[in-house]
């Protein structure tokens, strides 16, 4: 068969320019050759495929030998850190074992699709099982604010990510109850989320833990927390422990504490916090004219949001918010995914709910006159 990218005559070329290998890339290599198997023979790609493969796409069960996988695993990382890459063999080559994220293709998170991308995803390999039912930990990411994990769950009343849970048939995501996340003891308040990994990965699913601002107890840059769970129909508590290491130290973290207004309305800005992956926002928006609220002006401060664009005019993604009310103010702490790990500044426009927080605005919902820019250093 013709090799579509022509890799051997690129290979040759960029051996003789000899590139300087990133840290990144050699890490991984690093990883690669540690998870071997100390002896010959063969081993079973299809769990490495499980493990690392792209998550927006399918394979076929593979059994390579140890070789064939560190030379497979060799020359993708060297591709990449070339630079001659293009886009539809970068594509390719994140399907190869052991290369890709399954971060970079979460199609509802820039954020984390960024982590996949930028190799600021950490992979795991760590298995739970009870009876015929496997937990198998795939790969984390953490920035400081948000901690990710992706699981593979392998159950013989599992099929094509819909469970049987001795009552109904459901989304697995939906069969999972009970989650509790645990760091050094400590749990917080809230914040954790979960859902399916996506419609081609229905046995995978996705977990978050947002890490609150006034979280009590520093949580270090490595931890290993341990994750509690139940499914539907089964009497036993899956304990998961999940290692997590903050992989990117590019953080913005502005406090403008900026107040605009119109007639009605007074928003402030207290603080900003920006990583390549998660931007955590503070604000308040206040009725003006009122020193207390009453159930209706609640209810009116209730469903106006902060919509924040990216300076290329992008819409960040909502992911989450707490709300407190304060004397005639609602106070905001709101979570959105990063578009991009090189964004300049931040535009703040508060809007008016129409669906729900995530919602994509419309010109007609925002509220004239008082937003606000952003700028980030």
């Amino acid at each position: 068969m013709s090799n579509p990218f022509n890799l051997d005559q690129k290979l040759k070329e960029q051996a003789k320019e000899r590139p300087v290998m990133s840290e990144i890339v050699s890490s991984r290599i690093d990883a690669t050759l540690d998870s071997l198997p100390e002896s010959p023979g063969t081993m079973n790609m299809e769990s490495l495929q499980a493990h690392m493969k792209h998550s927006r796409r399918t394979h076929k069960g593979l059994r390579r030998t140890a070789g064939v996988a560190v030379a497979a695993g060799v020359l993708g990382l060297t591709v990449f850190a070339s630079g001659f890459v293009s886009p539809a063999m970068a594509d390719s080559l994140r399907n190869i074992p052991l290369i890709g994220s399954l971060f970079s293709s979460i199609e509802a998170d820039m954020g984390l699709r960024t982590a996949g991308n930028e190799g600021l995803t950490t992979p795991v390999n760590s298995s739970f099982t009870y009876q015929d039912v496997k937990f198998k930990v795939l790969e984390t990411v953490y920035d400081g604010t948000r901690a990710a994990f992706l699981v593979h769950v392998t159950a013989p009343n599992l099929n094509q990510g819909m469970y049987d849970n001795g009552k109904d048939i459901v989304k697995l995501s939906s069969g999972v109850e009970n989650v509790f996340f645990d760091v050094n003891g400590s749990r917080p308040d809230s914040g954790l989320f979960y859902s399916s990994a996506g419609a081609n990965e229905p046995d995978k699913l996705l977990f978050e833990q947002v890490i609150p601002a006034d979280h009590t107890g520093a949580i270090p840059d490595q931890f290993e927390a341990k994750v509690k769970l139940k499914l539907q129909g089964m009497d036993h508590e899956f304990e998961l422990t999940v290692p997590f290491t903050k992989s990117t130290t590019d953080t913005h973290n502005v406090q403008p504490n900026s107040t605009i207004e119109n007639d009605l309305y007074s928003v402030t800005v207290n603080k900003a916090e920006v990583t390549p992956i998660t931007t955590r926002l503070t604000a308040s928006i206040a009725l003006k004219g009122e020193e207390t609220l009453s159930k209706k002006e609640e209810k009116q401060l209730r469903e106006i949001r902060f919509a924040v664009y990216d300076d290329q005019g992008r819409q960040l993604t909502a992911l989450s918010g707490e709300g407190k009310y304060e004397a005639n103010q609602l106070n905001w702490e709101s979570i959105y995914a990063t578009t991009a790990k090189d964004v300049k500044y931040l535009v703040v426009k508060p809007f008016k709910v129409k669906d729900d927080f995530a919602e994509e605005v419309q010109d007609d919902q925002f509220i004239k006159g008082i937003e606000m820019k952003i700028q980030l250093p």
